[in-house]
């Protein structure tokens, strides 16, 4: 473990009752649980468990776009100017989303969270949706592009989060540290870029990208 990524992660409970996190989730696979992740979680104060690091960025490469940490240096609201939109999308929980967007590194929401929410019933089925920072109301990713909305979907529920491919991110207000920590521009935390055999996938909050169009 890096001491810039400690392996700490926000989680939420599953249904079965134990804590789920982007490493636990992609060990195990996305929504079950196991006894080791109860017993690991139950060192912990309630609602955290351990695990979640992106794939550090090799170097040279073009993608993703690289930032430093002072995007995420301190401000006025944690690593943001302002607090997370009161109105977001699909219904998503403000406490939460302000959590994880503002005052976080690590943490993230349950595995399978965005499918608890009203996101599958409203998403557009049959063109793009393009998803906003829920702090400051900017684009930062445009899916499905390259691939039906099919495999987008396939692809979120495999994984437990939201996935997105390079094609798909709005590389103006969108970075990754060094670490594979994604981040908007405006020092929001959206996730962490975890690749796999088909490139560099995005592994982002739902509550991070619940933002409206400003």
């Amino acid at each position: 473990t890096s001491a810039a990524c400690p392996m700490r992660a926000f989680a939420f409970r599953t249904h079965s009752g134990a804590p789920v996190t982007h490493r636990a989730a992609h060990k195990m696979g996305a929504g079950s649980s196991r006894g080791s992740v109860a017993a690991r979680a139950s060192s912990v104060p309630e609602g955290l468990s351990d695990g979640c690091k992106g794939a550090p960025v090799p170097e040279g490469v073009k993608l993703p776009i690289l930032c430093g940490e002072e995007v995420m240096a301190p401000k006025k609201h944690g690593t943001t100017d302002t607090p997370v939109q009161q109105n977001l999308r699909w219904g998503c929980e403000w406490k939460t989303a302000d959590k994880i967007c503002s005052f976080n590194r690590h943490y993230a929401e349950f595995a399978g969270y965005w499918a608890t929410t009203n996101f599958l019933n409203e998403v557009d089925r049959d063109g793009e949706t393009t998803y906003y920072d829920s702090v400051t109301g900017k684009p930062l990713f445009i899916a499905p592009r390259g691939r039906t909305m099919e495999a987008f979907l396939k692809e979120s529920k495999s994984h437990g989060w939201p996935s997105f491919r390079d094609e798909e991110v709005v590389w103006e207000n969108v970075r990754c540290l060094a670490n594979g920590e994604a981040v908007s521009t405006a020092g929001t935390h959206l996730g962490h870029n975890l690749p796999d055999k088909s490139g560099n996938r995005y592994c982002i909050n739902l509550v991070s990208v619940a933002g409206r169009p400003v």
